[in-house]
Protein backbone atom coordinates (compact mmCIF):
# COMPACT_ATOMS: atom_id res chain seq x y z
CA UNK A 1 0.00 0.00 0.00
CA UNK A 2 1.52 3.77 -1.12
CA UNK A 3 0.05 6.70 -1.24
CA UNK A 4 0.12 8.78 -4.20
CA UNK A 5 0.80 12.49 -3.33
CA UNK A 6 -0.75 15.41 -5.72
CA UNK A 7 1.81 17.96 -6.68
CA UNK A 8 -0.88 20.96 -6.60
CA UNK A 9 -3.34 18.69 -4.19
CA UNK A 10 -2.68 20.27 -0.80
CA UNK A 11 0.55 22.98 -0.30
CA UNK A 12 -1.01 26.56 -0.01
CA UNK A 13 -4.30 25.95 -1.77
CA UNK A 14 -5.38 23.25 1.02
CA UNK A 15 -3.78 25.58 3.84
CA UNK A 16 -6.33 28.40 3.13
CA UNK A 17 -9.37 25.63 3.65
CA UNK A 18 -11.40 26.40 6.37
CA UNK A 19 -10.06 24.14 9.60
CA UNK A 20 -11.62 20.89 10.32
CA UNK A 21 -10.72 18.50 13.31
CA UNK A 22 -9.98 15.95 10.82
CA UNK A 23 -7.17 17.90 8.97
CA UNK A 24 -4.97 17.50 12.58
CA UNK A 25 -5.93 13.60 13.15
CA UNK A 26 -3.68 12.88 9.33
CA UNK A 27 -2.72 15.47 7.66
CA UNK A 28 -0.29 13.04 5.31
CA UNK A 29 -2.42 11.29 3.30
CA UNK A 30 -5.26 14.67 2.79
CA UNK A 31 -5.75 15.36 -0.12
CA UNK A 32 -3.71 12.28 -1.53
CA UNK A 33 -4.65 9.11 -3.66
CA UNK A 34 -3.91 5.62 -1.25
CA UNK A 35 -3.23 2.84 -3.47
CA UNK A 36 -4.00 -0.11 -2.53
CA UNK A 37 -6.75 -2.85 -1.39
CA UNK A 38 -9.98 -0.47 0.00
CA UNK A 39 -10.27 -2.87 3.44
CA UNK A 40 -6.58 -2.72 3.74
CA UNK A 41 -6.29 1.61 3.27
CA UNK A 42 -9.71 2.06 5.36
CA UNK A 43 -7.84 0.10 8.20
CA UNK A 44 -5.10 2.17 8.54
CA UNK A 45 -7.17 5.11 8.81
CA UNK A 46 -7.87 6.78 11.81
CA UNK A 47 -10.92 5.51 13.76
CA UNK A 48 -14.08 8.02 13.79
CA UNK A 49 -11.60 10.20 11.70
CA UNK A 50 -13.33 11.55 8.49
CA UNK A 51 -17.08 13.59 7.45
CA UNK A 52 -18.50 11.71 4.47
CA UNK A 53 -17.95 9.04 2.66
CA UNK A 54 -18.93 8.92 -0.93
CA UNK A 55 -18.74 5.23 -2.52
CA UNK A 56 -19.11 3.79 -6.00
CA UNK A 57 -18.34 0.03 -5.11
CA UNK A 58 -17.95 -2.87 -8.08
CA UNK A 59 -21.63 -3.20 -9.24
CA UNK A 60 -21.25 -6.99 -9.79
CA UNK A 61 -23.42 -7.06 -13.07
CA UNK A 62 -22.80 -10.05 -14.05
CA UNK A 63 -22.50 -9.67 -17.47
CA UNK A 64 -22.74 -12.90 -20.10
CA UNK A 65 -21.03 -12.23 -22.79
CA UNK A 66 -19.99 -9.37 -25.19
CA UNK A 67 -23.23 -6.84 -25.83
CA UNK A 68 -23.77 -5.52 -28.68
CA UNK A 69 -25.83 -2.83 -30.76
CA UNK A 70 -28.34 -3.19 -33.60
CA UNK A 71 -25.47 -2.52 -35.55
CA UNK A 72 -23.42 -5.22 -34.11
CA UNK A 73 -20.67 -2.62 -33.27
CA UNK A 74 -19.70 -3.50 -29.38
CA UNK A 75 -20.88 -1.97 -26.40
CA UNK A 76 -18.31 -0.76 -24.25
CA UNK A 77 -19.65 -2.01 -21.30
CA UNK A 78 -18.57 -2.88 -17.29
CA UNK A 79 -16.64 -6.08 -18.12
CA UNK A 80 -13.54 -5.04 -15.95
CA UNK A 81 -11.97 -7.76 -13.61
CA UNK A 82 -12.49 -5.58 -10.65
CA UNK A 83 -16.36 -5.73 -10.99
CA UNK A 84 -16.26 -9.86 -11.62
CA UNK A 85 -17.37 -12.04 -8.19
CA UNK A 86 -17.51 -15.93 -7.72
CA UNK A 87 -21.07 -15.69 -6.39
CA UNK A 88 -23.47 -13.43 -4.79
CA UNK A 89 -22.30 -14.78 -1.38
CA UNK A 90 -18.61 -13.63 -2.51
CA UNK A 91 -20.01 -9.76 -3.33
CA UNK A 92 -21.59 -9.84 -0.10
CA UNK A 93 -18.48 -10.49 1.96
CA UNK A 94 -16.47 -8.38 0.39
CA UNK A 95 -19.14 -5.42 0.95
CA UNK A 96 -19.91 -6.34 4.42
CA UNK A 97 -15.95 -6.00 4.68
CA UNK A 98 -15.60 -2.61 3.27
CA UNK A 99 -18.43 -1.28 4.81
CA UNK A 100 -17.32 -2.12 8.61
CA UNK A 101 -13.54 -0.46 7.82
CA UNK A 102 -15.72 2.63 6.17
CA UNK A 103 -18.16 2.66 9.23
CA UNK A 104 -15.19 2.46 11.61
CA UNK A 105 -13.46 5.62 10.25
CA UNK A 106 -16.19 7.58 9.67
CA UNK A 107 -17.23 9.82 12.50
CA UNK A 108 -20.13 9.58 14.68
CA UNK A 109 -21.92 12.38 13.18
CA UNK A 110 -20.73 11.60 9.68
CA UNK A 111 -22.68 10.08 7.09
CA UNK A 112 -22.19 7.88 4.19
CA UNK A 113 -23.45 7.76 0.46
CA UNK A 114 -23.51 4.65 -1.86
CA UNK A 115 -24.39 4.47 -4.97
CA UNK A 116 -25.12 1.47 -7.32
CA UNK A 117 -28.00 -0.39 -9.75
CA UNK A 118 -30.26 -2.97 -9.75
CA UNK A 119 -27.74 -5.14 -9.90
CA UNK A 120 -26.17 -4.75 -6.55
CA UNK A 121 -28.30 -1.83 -4.83
CA UNK A 122 -30.43 -3.95 -2.53
CA UNK A 123 -27.83 -6.12 -1.66
CA UNK A 124 -25.21 -3.25 -0.42
CA UNK A 125 -29.07 -1.62 1.36
CA UNK A 126 -29.44 -4.93 3.35
CA UNK A 127 -25.95 -4.73 4.46
CA UNK A 128 -25.87 -1.37 5.51
CA UNK A 129 -28.62 -1.90 7.88
CA UNK A 130 -27.21 -5.46 8.93
CA UNK A 131 -24.31 -3.39 10.13
CA UNK A 132 -25.79 -0.88 11.96
CA UNK A 133 -25.76 1.95 9.38
CA UNK A 134 -29.44 3.96 9.66
CA UNK A 135 -30.47 5.04 6.04
CA UNK A 136 -31.98 8.73 5.10
CA UNK A 137 -32.74 8.75 2.07
CA UNK A 138 -32.80 6.93 -1.50
CA UNK A 139 -31.99 9.46 -3.85
CA UNK A 140 -32.56 8.58 -7.45
CA UNK A 141 -30.05 9.57 -10.59
CA UNK A 142 -32.29 9.90 -13.20
CA UNK A 143 -29.95 9.97 -16.54
CA UNK A 144 -30.92 12.21 -19.34
CA UNK A 145 -29.44 10.57 -21.45
CA UNK A 146 -29.04 6.43 -20.32
CA UNK A 147 -28.03 4.07 -23.11
CA UNK A 148 -30.44 2.16 -24.38
CA UNK A 149 -31.59 -1.45 -23.75
CA UNK A 150 -29.85 -3.38 -27.08
CA UNK A 151 -31.82 -6.83 -26.79
CA UNK A 152 -35.35 -5.68 -26.44
CA UNK A 153 -36.11 -7.52 -23.49
CA UNK A 154 -36.68 -5.29 -20.51
CA UNK A 155 -37.30 -1.37 -20.24
CA UNK A 156 -34.45 0.76 -20.62
CA UNK A 157 -32.97 0.98 -17.21
CA UNK A 158 -32.63 5.07 -16.90
CA UNK A 159 -31.48 6.10 -13.25
CA UNK A 160 -29.43 4.68 -10.55
CA UNK A 161 -29.61 4.56 -6.80
CA UNK A 162 -27.82 6.43 -4.13
CA UNK A 163 -28.37 5.47 -0.45
CA UNK A 164 -27.46 8.19 1.78
CA UNK A 165 -27.13 7.00 5.72
CA UNK A 166 -26.10 8.18 8.79
CA UNK A 167 -23.63 6.09 11.65
CA UNK A 168 -26.27 4.95 13.23
CA UNK A 169 -30.27 4.98 13.98
CA UNK A 170 -29.16 7.44 17.23
CA UNK A 171 -27.04 9.94 15.07
CA UNK A 172 -27.31 13.38 15.38
CA UNK A 173 -25.75 17.01 14.53
CA UNK A 174 -24.76 14.91 10.93
CA UNK A 175 -24.21 17.95 8.05
CA UNK A 176 -27.80 18.63 5.86
CA UNK A 177 -27.44 21.90 4.82
CA UNK A 178 -31.77 22.18 3.89
CA UNK A 179 -31.47 25.96 3.59
CA UNK A 180 -29.07 26.18 0.66
CA UNK A 181 -30.29 23.50 -1.06
CA UNK A 182 -34.03 24.94 -1.29
CA UNK A 183 -32.40 28.31 -1.94
CA UNK A 184 -30.74 26.79 -4.85
CA UNK A 185 -33.86 24.65 -5.68
CA UNK A 186 -35.93 28.54 -6.53
CA UNK A 187 -37.11 28.15 -2.74
CA UNK A 188 -38.59 24.74 -3.23
CA UNK A 189 -37.63 21.67 -0.76
CA UNK A 190 -34.80 18.92 -2.82
CA UNK A 191 -36.50 16.05 -3.69
CA UNK A 192 -34.62 12.74 -4.07
CA UNK A 193 -35.02 12.78 -7.47
CA UNK A 194 -32.39 14.40 -9.58
CA UNK A 195 -31.94 14.56 -13.24
CA UNK A 196 -28.75 15.12 -14.56
CA UNK A 197 -26.49 13.35 -17.82
CA UNK A 198 -24.15 10.40 -17.65
CA UNK A 199 -20.77 11.51 -18.11
CA UNK A 200 -19.67 12.79 -21.48
CA UNK A 201 -18.38 14.88 -23.67
CA UNK A 202 -15.40 16.89 -22.56
CA UNK A 203 -16.12 15.89 -19.03
CA UNK A 204 -15.40 12.26 -20.08
CA UNK A 205 -11.88 11.08 -19.73
CA UNK A 206 -10.36 9.23 -22.55
CA UNK A 207 -6.81 7.59 -23.33
CA UNK A 208 -4.52 8.08 -25.83
CA UNK A 209 -6.66 5.73 -28.21
CA UNK A 210 -9.93 7.76 -27.46
CA UNK A 211 -10.87 5.09 -25.14
CA UNK A 212 -12.75 5.62 -21.96
CA UNK A 213 -10.97 6.04 -19.38
CA UNK A 214 -12.86 4.47 -16.66
CA UNK A 215 -16.27 2.90 -17.89
CA UNK A 216 -18.26 3.83 -14.78
CA UNK A 217 -16.83 7.81 -14.05
CA UNK A 218 -19.89 9.66 -12.44
CA UNK A 219 -20.45 13.04 -13.68
CA UNK A 220 -19.25 15.82 -11.56
CA UNK A 221 -22.63 17.72 -10.53
CA UNK A 222 -23.94 14.25 -8.88
CA UNK A 223 -21.01 14.64 -6.94
CA UNK A 224 -21.19 18.88 -6.60
CA UNK A 225 -24.87 18.05 -4.90
CA UNK A 226 -24.12 15.02 -2.75
CA UNK A 227 -21.18 17.54 -1.60
CA UNK A 228 -23.05 20.85 -1.36
CA UNK A 229 -26.06 18.69 0.62
CA UNK A 230 -23.96 17.17 3.40
CA UNK A 231 -20.72 18.33 4.12
CA UNK A 232 -19.21 22.07 4.65
CA UNK A 233 -16.09 23.58 3.63
CA UNK A 234 -12.70 22.29 4.79
CA UNK A 235 -14.87 18.88 5.40
CA UNK A 236 -12.97 15.31 4.58
CA UNK A 237 -14.61 13.55 2.10
CA UNK A 238 -13.45 9.37 1.96
CA UNK A 239 -14.13 7.63 -1.28
CA UNK A 240 -12.93 4.30 -1.47
CA UNK A 241 -13.16 3.26 -4.55
CA UNK A 242 -11.62 6.48 -6.22
CA UNK A 243 -11.50 5.40 -10.01
CA UNK A 244 -11.25 8.35 -12.01
CA UNK A 245 -11.13 10.39 -9.12
CA UNK A 246 -14.41 12.50 -9.63
CA UNK A 247 -15.02 12.72 -5.69
CA UNK A 248 -11.02 14.30 -5.69
CA UNK A 249 -11.97 16.61 -8.59
CA UNK A 250 -15.46 18.29 -7.02
CA UNK A 251 -13.89 18.33 -3.34
CA UNK A 252 -10.77 20.16 -4.43
CA UNK A 253 -12.93 22.82 -6.55
CA UNK A 254 -16.08 23.40 -3.68
CA UNK A 255 -13.03 23.43 -1.01
CA UNK A 256 -12.99 20.20 1.00
CA UNK A 257 -10.46 18.23 1.61
CA UNK A 258 -10.46 14.32 -0.10
CA UNK A 259 -9.21 11.35 0.69
CA UNK A 260 -8.93 8.39 -2.58
CA UNK A 261 -8.26 4.14 -2.41
CA UNK A 262 -7.67 2.87 -5.22
CA UNK A 263 -5.58 0.02 -6.56
CA UNK A 264 -5.62 0.46 -9.90
CA UNK A 265 -2.83 2.55 -11.31
CA UNK A 266 -3.77 3.58 -14.78
CA UNK A 267 -6.96 5.06 -12.79
CA UNK A 268 -4.40 7.01 -10.30
CA UNK A 269 -2.24 8.47 -13.09
CA UNK A 270 -5.51 9.89 -14.67
CA UNK A 271 -7.39 10.76 -11.57
CA UNK A 272 -3.33 12.70 -10.71
CA UNK A 273 -3.95 14.37 -13.64
CA UNK A 274 -7.20 15.44 -13.38
CA UNK A 275 -7.33 17.11 -10.03
CA UNK A 276 -3.96 18.98 -10.51
CA UNK A 277 -5.81 20.83 -13.23
CA UNK A 278 -8.65 21.70 -10.84
CA UNK A 279 -8.86 25.30 -9.81
CA UNK A 280 -10.57 25.82 -6.28
CA UNK A 281 -13.16 28.44 -6.29
CA UNK A 282 -12.60 31.48 -4.20
CA UNK A 283 -13.76 30.90 -0.87
CA UNK A 284 -15.91 33.31 -0.89
CA UNK A 285 -18.66 31.92 -2.85
CA UNK A 286 -18.49 28.63 -1.23
CA UNK A 287 -20.27 30.07 1.67
CA UNK A 288 -23.29 28.52 2.64
CA UNK A 289 -26.52 29.48 3.27
CA UNK A 290 -26.99 29.75 6.62
CA UNK A 291 -29.82 27.12 8.79
CA UNK A 292 -31.84 29.55 11.27
CA UNK A 293 -31.22 25.75 13.28
CA UNK A 294 -27.43 27.17 13.19
CA UNK A 295 -27.88 29.97 14.17
CA UNK A 296 -27.29 31.08 18.10
CA UNK A 297 -29.84 31.17 20.14
CA UNK A 298 -30.66 35.10 21.66
CA UNK A 299 -32.88 35.57 24.68
CA UNK A 300 -35.16 38.12 24.50
CA UNK A 301 -33.50 39.78 27.24
CA UNK A 302 -30.34 40.20 25.60
CA UNK A 303 -31.97 43.15 23.63
CA UNK A 304 -32.99 44.45 26.94
CA UNK A 305 -28.91 43.83 28.21
CA UNK A 306 -27.34 45.43 24.99
CA UNK A 307 -29.79 48.51 25.09
CA UNK A 308 -31.74 47.74 21.99
CA UNK A 309 -35.17 48.03 24.05
CA UNK A 310 -35.48 49.66 27.08
CA UNK A 311 -37.78 47.87 30.44
CA UNK A 312 -41.24 50.40 29.36
CA UNK A 313 -41.30 49.87 25.43
CA UNK A 314 -44.29 49.45 24.31
CA UNK A 315 -44.67 46.19 21.70
CA UNK A 316 -47.48 45.39 19.24
CA UNK A 317 -48.39 43.14 16.29
CA UNK A 318 -47.97 44.78 12.76
CA UNK A 319 -51.36 45.88 12.41
CA UNK A 320 -51.77 47.52 16.25
CA UNK A 321 -54.31 45.17 17.28
CA UNK A 322 -52.55 44.45 20.48
CA UNK A 323 -49.96 46.22 23.15
CA UNK A 324 -47.73 44.45 25.50
CA UNK A 325 -45.47 46.37 27.78
CA UNK A 326 -41.43 45.32 27.95
CA UNK A 327 -40.69 44.20 31.85
CA UNK A 328 -37.65 44.98 32.71
CA UNK A 329 -37.11 40.72 33.43
CA UNK A 330 -37.50 40.53 29.90
CA UNK A 331 -41.51 39.43 29.83
CA UNK A 332 -44.24 41.50 28.10
CA UNK A 333 -47.27 42.77 30.20
CA UNK A 334 -50.88 42.32 29.00
CA UNK A 335 -53.74 43.41 30.57
CA UNK A 336 -52.79 42.10 34.11
CA UNK A 337 -50.48 38.90 32.83
CA UNK A 338 -47.20 38.49 32.36
CA UNK A 339 -45.25 36.17 30.27
CA UNK A 340 -43.13 35.37 27.52
CA UNK A 341 -42.55 36.97 24.09
CA UNK A 342 -43.91 34.02 22.89
CA UNK A 343 -46.61 32.75 24.98
CA UNK A 344 -47.99 36.24 25.32
CA UNK A 345 -48.45 36.48 21.52
CA UNK A 346 -50.04 32.83 21.62
CA UNK A 347 -52.38 33.98 24.51
CA UNK A 348 -53.56 37.71 23.14
CA UNK A 349 -54.82 35.39 19.83
CA UNK A 350 -56.12 32.62 21.65
CA UNK A 351 -53.90 30.52 19.69
CA UNK A 352 -51.52 27.76 21.58
CA UNK A 353 -48.33 28.73 20.30
CA UNK A 354 -46.72 32.19 18.54
CA UNK A 355 -43.10 32.95 16.99
CA UNK A 356 -42.49 36.06 19.42
CA UNK A 357 -39.72 37.08 17.37
CA UNK A 358 -41.80 37.69 14.22
CA UNK A 359 -45.64 39.19 15.76
CA UNK A 360 -44.48 41.34 18.24
CA UNK A 361 -43.14 44.97 16.67
CA UNK A 362 -41.23 48.03 17.67
CA UNK A 363 -41.60 51.59 16.53
CA UNK A 364 -39.01 53.26 14.90
CA UNK A 365 -39.11 56.60 13.06
CA UNK A 366 -42.91 56.26 12.85
CA UNK A 367 -42.83 52.58 11.43
CA UNK A 368 -42.91 48.98 12.94
CA UNK A 369 -40.04 46.74 12.85
CA UNK A 370 -40.61 42.82 13.94
CA UNK A 371 -37.99 42.42 17.14
CA UNK A 372 -36.56 39.83 14.90
CA UNK A 373 -34.56 42.97 13.40
CA UNK A 374 -32.93 43.66 16.29
CA UNK A 375 -32.06 39.71 17.64
CA UNK A 376 -30.03 39.79 14.19
CA UNK A 377 -28.13 43.20 15.27
CA UNK A 378 -27.04 41.31 18.09
CA UNK A 379 -26.42 38.12 15.74
CA UNK A 380 -24.22 40.44 13.91
CA UNK A 381 -22.11 41.54 16.63
CA UNK A 382 -21.85 38.35 17.73
CA UNK A 383 -20.21 37.18 14.91
CA UNK A 384 -18.31 40.53 14.50
CA UNK A 385 -16.76 40.04 17.59
CA UNK A 386 -15.76 36.24 16.88
CA UNK A 387 -14.68 36.95 13.76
Amino acid sequence: MSVVRLAKGRTAAAAKLPSSPSSSVFPDVLDTIIKGDCVAALESLPEKSVDVIFADPPYNLQLDGDLHRPDQSKVDAVDDHWDQFDSFQAYDAFTRAWLLAARRVLKPNGTIWVIGSYHNIFRVGASMQDLGYWILNDVIWRKTNPMPNFRGRRFQNAHETMIWASHGQNAKGYTFNYEALKAANDDLQMRSDWLFPICNGGERLKDENGDKVHPTQKPEALLARVMMASTKPGDVVLDPFFGSGTTGAVAKRLGRHFIGIEREQAYIDAATARIEAVERADLKTLKLVASKRAEPRIAFVTLLDGGLLQPGARLTDAKRRWAATVQADGSLHHEGEQASIHRMGARVQGLDACNGWTFWHYEEEGALQPIDALRQQVRKQMAAAGA
